[in-house]
Formats: structure tokens, C-alpha cells, sequence
């Protein structure tokens, strides 16, 4: 996993070429975002700095962050990570500092809610992850860390989700456990 910036800054350069591209995923996904124009996007994220370094986060740990909708009470874009399978820079984490912290042994390097945190980003909730799936069918082989419910996490548990035999699942595993083909989605909002 690359180190990320040390500021939350893009240099001109970064910053072209993450437009380019979320422009061409946009235009080649119109059907995850119906409605929404690429110039009202493009607005609100140059109004945004901080909001775009967080897309460039998503996007070079393997995102491939895309709109999927906008709030129509708020007016704010909506992005899903929209990799075909869990982003890839993002495995072999635990669910959270409290799990990290309980391993005395065989540790992962850090945390999904830390490191969502890190990026400026929230993990993808339950609602979220199926509304997702109804865009495409992803993590067909890998699965993905979603928000889990206090109650759920209070007892030593955290939620993910995938897709096998044509329909989606969440289940459930120590909060503590990590796997390599387990990662997390992203949600953002600009």
C-alpha cells in the first residue's frame, strides 16, 4: 500500500489527471448516475480541494471511486468506490483500533475504520453496499468491510459484503480478522 500524502494537497498535475480520469469513468458509467452532469461535478469539486484529495486517495489504492447519485435535499455528489472487486491498496485490515489493538501477535498494518478516516472517507453501510450492487455485481471473488452497527460491534463482531451465486450477502467475522482478499468500499460526498 503506497504511503499517503503527507499533506492533503494535489499538485496541479495529480490533479488533472484525476479529473481526466472521473470524467472518462463518468461518461463511460452514465447508467450509475443518471441525471447528474459531468460539468456540475466537475464545479463542486474545484470547489472542493480537500474533497478531491480524498478521490485521489480512493482511486490510487485501486477505488475507482464514480458517482452514483446526488442528495437531492443537500445537493452534494455521491461516490462510491466502484472497483469490480474490493480496492486492492486496502486488504489484510482489521475492522477497527479497538481490534487492532487486541492482537497481541500477527498484527495487519492498520485498521479500516483508521485508515477510511485518514482518507477523508466513510465505510460504504449496509444500505450503501446493496445499493451498490444494484449498479453492477461486485466483489464476486474478494469481500468488502461495511459499517457496522454499535450493538453488533459491542459484541466482538463487524460486518462485510459479497456477491456469490447471483445474490448479495452480508455476514460476519471477529472484528479482529483480517484477510487478503477482504477490504473496504468507500462513500464520499461533494
Amino acid at each position: 500500500m503506497k504511503a499517503m500524502a503527507a499533506k492533503k494537497a494535489l499538485s496541479q498535475k495529480q490533479r488533472v489527471e484525476l479529473l481526466d480520469i472521473l470524467q472518462a469513468r463518468f461518461e463511460k458509467n452514465l447508467n450509475r448516475h443518471e441525471g447528474c452532469a459531468w460539468t456540475k461535478v466537475l464545479a463542486k469539486l474545484e470547489a472542493h480541494p480537500d474533497k478531491l484529495w480524498s478521490l485521489h486517495e480512493m482511486e490510487h489504492t485501486g477505488g475507482e471511486p464514480d458517482v452514483v447519485g446526488q442528495d437531492k435535499k443537500t445537493g452534494e455528489f455521491i461516490f462510491f468506490d466502484c472497483s469490480a472487486e474490493t480496492p486492492v491498496g486496502r486488504t489484510s485490515l482489521c475492522y477497527d483500533r479497538e481490534a487492532l489493538d487486541s492482537r497481541k501477535e500477527f498484527k495487519p498494518k492498520n485498521s479500516v475504520v483508521d485508515l477510511a478516516t485518514a482518507m477523508g472517507i466513510n465505510l460504504l453501510t449496509e444500505e450503501e453496499y446493496f445499493t451498490l450492487q444494484k449498479l453492477g455485481e461486485f466483489d464476486t471473488k474478494r469481500s468488502s468491510w461495511i459499517k457496522t452497527p454499535v450493538e453488533i460491534r459491542k459484541l466482538g463482531g463487524a460486518l462485510y459484503g459479497d456477491r456469490r451465486y447471483g445474490r448479495v450477502f452480508v455476514g460476519h467475522n471477529g472484528a479482529e480478522s483480517y484477510y487478503s482478499g477482504r477490504g473496504f468500499r468507500g462513500s464520499l460526498r461533494v
